[in-house]
């Protein structure tokens, strides 16, 4: 009887840590954290930095900017909330998506800024 039970926990183990699929019409793990990433801090531009120009209005501009994110995505507003909505519902995923989001876009952030700082220093050459 105990081999029965740890033969069924080792298969349960076994299928619980497999790579997860995700339904088609929800962005994968790295996509989302990309989209989430941007959307996030388009949402604190507008609330930093939009919201002091009183010329501007706050939510307008946001949406704009949202926008914008799924644009250069090239993903729908729809693909994005189904997606955050998915993610909400399976706590264990959202805490990885997050977790692993924190840790891995602000490298990419910086790697980016490197190699544009790299760019901006190249002399530039004239063409006679």
């Amino acid at each position: 009887m105990r081999q029965i039970a740890l033969a069924l926990s080792f298969v349960v183990l076994l299928f619980s840590c497999s790579k997860r699929k995700m339904p088609a019409d929800i962005l994968g793990m790295e996509k989302m954290q990309a989209v989430y990433w941007d959307y996030m801090r388009a949402d604190v531009f507008a609330n930093e930095f939009v919201r002091r120009d009183s010329s501007k209005n706050v939510p307008v501009e946001s949406a704009r900017l949202q926008q914008k994110v799924f644009e250069l995505h090239k993903i729908t507003k729809e693909t994005f909330y189904k997606s955050y909505d998915y993610y909400l519902r399976k706590p264990v995923l959202l805490k990885e998506l997050l977790d692993t989001m924190l840790v891995r876009q602000p490298k990419i952030y910086e790697e980016e800024n490197m190699q544009k700082r790299k760019m901006d220093s190249l002399p530039i050459l004239e063409v006679e």
